[in-house]
């Protein structure tokens, strides 16, 4: 028996034939996948992602432009307000800092690299700051992506004519469960600058992380929410929980094979935008190989903005374990 004809009761056909979607029933039916179906379950899932992807692996990178003094109570985050974890708060970096950050992103192989600044929304002048700063690097990649809060269409435009390709602004998690992290914003914020960022002709990357405490059904929700966003790209993270940060204490542990359920689950909910994984995934041990046969088609190299990451070195030998090879 294929392997797709075991789950074939997960998929529906898509109203022009051309494409399998999997329906509600369908996602939380993966995320309950007994561990001993694992193997079916990517087989599924790999034979989706190669419809509409490659075996190649884009990376991306970020640089944390301005750190801490942020005025939001997101729980999950080092740079909050509300949280007591020890880390560094500088204002924005300076220029050569940024652009040479970018350059060495670039040699390493990066096709995306991201200005990421704290606080719910940069100054006027910060704005006009980094539109100085992207339109200064050279038009070649790793093409510019930008994670500057929450902003208005008028913002984001100006992005855009300066030389911005992507803007990233996560969900972070499904609408219900929202008010459970953040009270200084709303959930309806966080989707509308994803719309104006569309509208301002921009490639749009949104997520979330997993393992904050919501229910499957509000994880299966975030996915759905993002697959109406039509968002280009899909920023997956898994909780790190730090000692200081709000959320720590309601965090969820998560084996290896519920990431990778996870991570099954989302790249065939949201089968057309790219699927990156970005922080957590240390935590897969011997299985982290497996995401891309999971529908992973890119990951995020380097530092994260509080917390170390991945090395390059040891990124491509991760592909190279999984059959995969990094994108040009």
């Amino acid at each position: 028996m294929r392997e797709m004809s075991l789950y074939a009761e997960l998929l529906l056909t898509s109203e022009n034939n051309s494409m399998k979607i999997v329906t509600p029933t369908g996602a939380h039916e993966i995320l309950k996948t007994p561990e001993s179906r694992i193997q079916s379950l990517l087989s599924l899932s790999d034979e989706m992602r190669a419809e509409r992807f490659s075996d190649r692996i884009s990376f991306c990178s970020i640089i944390n432009a301005k750190s801490g003094l942020c005025t939001e109570d997101c729980t999950f985050c080092a740079q909050s307000f509300v949280s007591s974890v020890p880390h560094r708060s500088y204002p924005m970096l300076d220029t050569h800092i940024i652009l040479s950050a970018r350059k060495k992103a670039g040699k390493l192989g990066a096709g995306h690299f991201s200005i990421v600044t704290s606080g719910g929304s940069p100054t006027e002048k910060e704005l006009d700051y980094i539109c100085g700063i992207i339109s200064r690097g050279e038009d070649e990649k790793p093409f510019w992506c930008a994670s500057l809060g929450i902003l208005s269409l008028r913002q984001l435009t100006l992005l855009k004519d300066a030389g911005l390709q992507r803007y990233h602004h996560n969900l972070e998690t499904e609408r219900t469960y929202f008010p459970r992290i953040c009270t200084t914003h709303a959930w309806r914020d966080r989707v509308n600058t994803v719309s104006m960022a569309k509208l301002a002709g921009l490639e749009v990357c949104s997520g979330g992380i997993i393992g904050l405490g919501e229910s499957l059904h509000q994880r299966v929700g975030m996915a759905f929410q993002l697959r109406d966003l039509k968002v280009d790209s899909i920023a997956l993270n898994f909780l790190i929980p730090l000692e200081g940060t709000g959320i720590c204490s309601r965090q969820e542990h998560l084996s290896p094979v519920d990431m990778l359920k996870t991570i099954v689950m989302f790249g065939m909910v949201c089968a057309n935008s790219e699927l990156r994984l970005c922080a957590g995934r240390e935590m897969l041990g011997g299985y982290e190989k497996e995401i891309f046969r999971a529908g992973v088609t890119g990951i995020m190299s380097g530092n994260l903005l509080t917390t170390s990451g991945s090395r390059i070195q040891d990124d491509l030998e991760l592909l190279e374990a999984a059959g995969r090879v990094p994108a040009l």
